[in-house]
């Protein structure tokens, strides 16, 4: 009785399996991910070398450059960027690769390698173009808002005034900032010797001067910045300039920064955390900032490689290291500076001595070899299912047919929205697949044809082979699976890649076989030409060899002799 409701059942699997593939193509379509995401060897990119060395200019030691690598590293894959490559080349230098279609963002985004410091805002003018006649104490009509985190009564609200948003992204590879005061020693140092809780000295006319000639888009900025000297920067897009006083907290006192929405609030907001140091100098610079009025006063800057990229005003005295900035901020805004804030503080300063275009030349060439093989071969397996198989071939080409699409889709979904990139190696192990689906069709097959040898029906060979052969099949599929994990954990670079296709393929394997290889051959086996066992069917007795009399089988013993 539980045979004959196994035997019944195939439309129930087929129907699952088309709800599932009807599910992919929707979210398919949801994301407008109807092609894959190509890797740099596929798609070409762009490649950056940056060349550390320490403050003091000498040679960075293997901890820092370790350190380094790790934060570049975090901060490219911050930013959602596929597939990158980065790797460390010599004692100084660091090379990513990254495949993009805006080689300027990405070069922007890794040349962010100088100090994170926090400072006074002295003094702040609209626009990047020099306005002599301008006064120097203009402001914009709103800013981003510094609030305490969370306390025992509650949280903080973000201000209602709070308009302004700081600049999403860098426009340009940012610069180490220059002094406006007289050069000071080359001897610099990142110790902070300012007092948080002081107010810095006012600007001097001349200060005052060189902030209104400013221009953004010619200026020239020093390396590295002096973080106990007043420094004249913009922001990173160049839409307001800034004289700002000497740091008050390193950036490397800051622990964490997240963007987030609180509960029970639509606004996204960057969260702050200090370390020790850093929550004292906050909290007394937050103290006098909390006094000091309107508007530039009440107002910090965040400064990343001597360019502005938040000026949060203080309302209220933070004094826990734990804060939020608040403002209107979009989603993406909130992202890029919680980002700027957690990766920017790198231990060593970096110049970026080679940015060059990487053409997909070589690897649309050898992707093309590849299609070729993996074409010749996916025909040399289907000829040889139907030379071997006969009519058993359909259910072959079907099955695979069904195994490459839903392949391609899971590549192209998984690339829109996780940002996957297939690369050469990636390639590889779709055509490697091609084995190791063709493997469970023959293990099945043979174990029909088995069960057909010993004397039983086929339709019941079809079942009784069934449960045997899918023990083999998926002890199978969980070798080649648990070989693609160890390889996804344990290689590097590009072995990644194919260690990813050659384990989603197997999965996809095991789907197909349970869900629409096996219920398509129960379906076939109700027919008359593959159930009386044409000899054209790949079921044949007589060709099997199964020994007479056959049994449940419409044809003659006599034939078997014939």
């Amino acid at each position: 009785m539980k045979q004959q409701t196994t035997m019944s059942r195939p439309w129930r699997s087929l129907g699952v399996l088309l709800g599932l593939c009807v599910a992919l193509l929707a979210a398919m379509w949801v994301t407008g991910a109807w092609t894959p995401r190509l890797g740099l060897d596929l798609a070409g990119g762009t490649s950056i070398t940056l060349t550390a060395k320490t403050p003091d200019g000498g040679t960075p030691s293997n901890d820092q450059m370790t350190q380094a690598l790790a934060i570049i590293s975090d901060r490219v894959n911050g930013a959602g960027v596929a597939e990158p490559d980065i790797v460390r080349s010599g004692s100084d230098n660091i090379v990513v690769s990254v495949p993009t279609r805006n080689p300027d963002q990405i070069v922007a985004l890794v040349g962010q390698t100088a100090q994170l410091r926090f400072r006074d805002v002295l003094s702040v003018l609209p626009g990047g173009a020099p306005t002599p006649t301008s006064s120097p104490t203009a402001s914009p009509s709103g800013s981003p808002t510094a609030s305490p985190s969370a306390s025992p009564t509650g949280s903080a609200k973000p201000s209602p005034s709070a308009s302004a948003t700081p600049s999403p992204q860098a426009s340009a590879s940012a610069q180490p900032a220059a002094s406006p005061s007289p050069a000071s020693s080359p001897n610099r140092t990142s110790s902070l010797t300012s007092d948080p809780a002081k107010a810095p000295a006012a600007a001097t006319p001349q200060q005052l001067a060189q902030l209104q000639a400013l221009d953004c888009s010619t200026l020239k900025l020093e390396q590295p910045d002096d973080p106990n000297a007043p420094l004249l920067t913009c922001d990173r897009e160049g839409k307001n300039r800034y004289l700002l006083g000497p740091a008050v907290i390193d950036g490397r006192d800051l622990t964490g920064a997240t963007a987030g929405i609180p509960q029970n609030q639509v606004q996204w907001q960057v969260n702050l955390e200090f370390n020790g140091n850093g929550a004292d100098r906050f909290r007394a610079a937050t103290t006098r900032l909390a006094q000091a009025g309107q508007y530039p006063q009440n107002a910090f800057a965040i400064v990343l490689d001597g360019r502005v990229v938040s000026t949060p005003t203080v309302n209220e005295v933070i004094p826990n290291g734990q804060a939020q900035i608040t403002g209107s901020f979009t989603q993406a805004d909130a992202t890029d500076l919680a980002n700027v804030l957690k990766y920017g503080s790198l231990p060593l300063t970096f110049d970026t001595s080679e940015v060059t275009t990487v053409s997909p030349q070589l690897g649309a060439d050898q992707l093309h070899n590849g299609l070729i093989a993996g074409a010749i071969g996916l025909v040399l397996v289907v000829v040889a299912a139907f030379l071997y198989y006969r009519a058993l071939g359909m259910v072959v080409v079907a099955s695979l047919t069904v195994a490459g699409a839903i392949t391609y889709g899971l590549i192209c979904l998984l690339g829109a929205t996780l940002g996957l990139a297939l690369v050469l190696a990636g390639v590889v192990g779709l055509i490697v697949a091609i084995g190791i689906t063709a493997d469970s069709f023959v293990i099945l097959f043979e174990r029909v044809r088995d069960e057909i040898r010993e004397g039983r029906s086929i339709r019941m060979a079809v079942e009784t082979g069934w449960r045997r052969a899918r023990r083999t099949i998926v002890v199978s599929d969980a070798v080649s699976l648990a070989a693609a994990v160890f390889l996804y954990i344990f290689a590097a670079g590009s072995v990644k890649g194919f260690a990813f296709t050659l384990g989603l393929t197997t999965l996809v394997d095991v789907l197909v076989v349970f869900m629409f290889t096996k219920p398509l051959l129960t379906l076939l086996v109700r027919s008359r030409f593959f159930g009386t066992g044409h000899p054209l069917s790949g079921l044949d007795p007589v060709r099997i060899g199964a020994p007479a009399p056959l049994r449940k089988t419409k044809r003659p013993v006599a034939a078997r002799e014939a």
